[in-house]
């Protein structure tokens, strides 16, 4: 076997790094550094299955990956229109990656709803796997097809390979006691196994998921298998694709350890559970089923044996006040939703704050405003979570960057709330929610100590010399107030929304005590303890570029993109948004230009410029898509060059 090194051209490119022929000629083997392939079809073809399942088995080939799962708000939209177009894209690579791609090299259309949702995204030269049974008159003519644009040459431009998906997979089971139509619901593993073929994928994962999934109907499961392996086989005898692809393991992307892929969702009920334990508390989830929040809720609910106890109530206020009462009651406790849901969850994080009482309220943003775009994903909660309360009712806010770091960032959110008694809001987006990536799994040892003590006995001493117990007697160091689990003997306290007096907790309607406990409240806040922000400048830049949340992957690509074109750019990302790290102000200070991108019209942007008095420049998206790489990197070059 020979290689072959591609030109320098092409490993720019980043895509063929080299060729290998196998001696008998039949088929060649090409090696390339990364691949972007994105599955598409309607809701009820199984995209999302087939891309969550190549997914697993390139994680565990080693690649380092990023996806961007895309699927309609219905539950079973309108078969075979552009609306219903359901898609799962993957970016997998030999080297360390940020995000999904910008655009996809390989594109499977199921049928033409799917090719013409798709086809825009595509640049010239890409590869188009279309299922040629679908492409019928009626089909074409409901998606806008005037003409089969497998025939009129508009797709002269890619690499077109028709496959009659549906024709085959019928054929494969033609042995099965199944109805033409449910065989023709196996197509999905066909088109996986013949993909899995092309980019010499593992098999035995999707082949023991198969036969796990549909342990109480194992002719399905074997219908399935069939079909995967049938679709392999093609790959390797048909005419139409004479080279497959290698992409290596990411061997020098990752730290040493165990790895398995997760998304941001999963990793954040892993990062629940991990806080409970660590603060030796049980954990309590109040939430009502809300997209792309509900994964968590079915997550927690598996835990049980972790002291995990769930309750899906029957509205968004009642899963709140449930946790609230469970906060209450000494258990670690949270609430999950997205931006709808914070707005009637708002009373009571009000009551939180001033029952001083921690609490994890976990928002999973989506396009809005209103019920707006359930299934997309957005950055447009961030003021409605420092100002979305009447009252001064500050919150600390915390929000992870990637599907991965969803796991640190409960743990932190629990951290801040368990200390200084107080709710926290954690804002995620459906970006990170539903994408993924690699983790790698962390020691025991290497968690953080959670524990908190519980009030034991009276706390104060009146001018008489009668020991009490004050409820709102505080740490000199933080502020926290104790926390009191009901039924403690002589630990017997008020409790309610009416405004606290300072140290007893009595109802107090004093002007002075007022102005007191609100500016005590906030003053806590800008104590707690947060990490300063980090900036990576390698080369003395003077355009700084500020993000926050999941904007971390394309922006860090972007900044790659120019640093490799030879242009100086300086990164930083927030974690912490409420308070900002103390040497936020005098890092902004250091650059002549500073561009926030944010999927809102300009939030983070408007606190740094109200706080810091700094000019800070938005760039901004609301389409319900992540940014791409590339256009970030075109907006702060022209920034640069402004």
């Amino acid at each position: 076997m020979t290689s072959q090194v591609s030109s320098p051209a092409e490993q720019a490119d980043g895509t063929v790094v080299g060729e290998q022929r196998r001696p008998d000629g039949t088929k060649d083997v090409r090696r390339l550094d990364r691949v972007v392939i994105r599955f598409a079809g309607d809701s009820g073809d199984g995209m999302q299955l087939t891309g969550d399942r190549f997914t697993s088995e390139t994680a565990s080939f080693g690649n380092d990956l990023s996806t961007l799962p895309n699927f309609p708000a219905e539950i079973r939209a309108p078969a075979g229109t552009l609306p219903g177009v359901s898609s799962f894209q993957l970016h997998f690579a030999d080297h360390d990656i940020l995000t999904p791609g910008d655009a996809p090299n390989v594109l499977v259309a199921m049928n033409p709803a799917a090719l013409k949702a798709n086809i825009g995204d595509l640049p010239r030269g890409a590869e188009i796997i279309v299922n040629t049974d679908e492409f019928t008159k009626r089909a074409m003519q409901k998606v806008g097809y005037a003409t089969s644009p497998l025939e009129d040459g508009s797709l002269a431009g890619y690499g077109l390979h028709p496959v009659p998906l549906t024709t085959l997979t019928v054929e494969a089971l033609k042995d099965f006691d199944l109805t033409r139509k449910e065989a023709e619901r196996s197509k999905n593993m066909f088109a996986l196994g013949l993909l899995s073929w092309m980019y010499h994928r593992p098999t035995e994962g999707t082949e023991k998921f198969l036969r796990s999934k549909f342990a109480k109907k194992p002719e399905i499961a074997e219908a399935n298998l069939t079909a995967f392996r049938a679709g392999w086989n093609f790959g390797e005898t048909t005419e139409d694709f004479a080279v497959s692809y290698e992409v290596a393991p990411a061997t020098k992307a990752f730290p040493v350890g165990t790895y398995r892929n997760i998304s941001g969702n999963l990793a954040l009920a892993y990062g629940l559970v991990s806080a409970s334990r660590q603060a030796d508390l049980p954990l309590f989830l109040g939430s009502y089923p809300i997209t792309p929040a509900s994964d968590i809720l079915h997550e927690l609910s598996k835990h049980k044996n972790f002291g995990v106890r769930t309750f899906q109530a029957e509205d968004e206020i009642a899963g709140i006040g449930a946790a609230l009462g469970a906060a209450f009651g000494g258990s670690l406790a949270v609430t999950t939703t997205s931006g709808p849901g914070v707005a009637l969850k708002s009373e009571t994080i009000g009551l939180a704050v001033s029952l001083e009482l921690p609490l994890l309220v976990i928002d999973i943003q989506r396009g809005g405003p209103s019920t707006g775009l359930p299934t997309k994903t957005e950055q447009a909660d961030l003021l409605q979570a420092m100002f979305g309360r009447n009252g001064e009712a500050p919150v600390p806010i915390v929000a992870p960057r990637t599907p991965a770091d969803c796991f640190d960032a409960a743990l932190e959110a629990a951290r801040i709330a368990l200390t200084y008694r107080t709710p926290v809001l954690l804002l995620s987006d459906g970006y990170l929610a539903n994408g993924s990536e690699p983790w790698r799994i962390p020691a025991l040892e290497e968690l953080p100590d959670l524990r908190v003590r519980f009030a034991q006995g009276p706390n104060h001493t009146l001018d008489d010399g009668t020991e009490v117990f004050w409820p709102y007697k505080r740490d000199p160091q933080t502020l926290a107030r104790p926390w009191a689990v009901p039924g403690t003997p002589g630990l017997e306290h008020r409790i309610g929304g009416i405004e606290k007096q300072d140290g007893t907790g009595n109802i107090s309607y004093d002007p002075a005590n007022h102005d007191f406990m609100v500016r005590t409240r906030q003053a806590k806040i800008d104590g707690i303890e947060v990490p300063d922000i980090e900036v990576d400048d390698p080369d003395g830049a003077s355009l700084l570029v500020l993000g926050w949340g999941s904007t971390f992957g394309p922006i860090t690509a972007a900044v790659r993109r120019l640093r490799v074109q030879g242009v100086p750019v300086a990164q930083a990302h927030l974690r912490h948004l409420n308070p900002f790290p103390g040497n936020l102000g005098e890092v902004l200070g250091r650059y002549e230009k500073v561009v926030v991108p944010e999927m809102n019209l300009g939030q983070l942007a408007l606190l740094i410029r109200a706080k810091y008095l700094v000019d800070a420049r938005s760039y901004n998206q609301v389409s319900g898509m992540p940014f791409k790489a590339e256009q970030l990197a075109a907006a702060l070059k022209e920034a640069i060059d402004a």
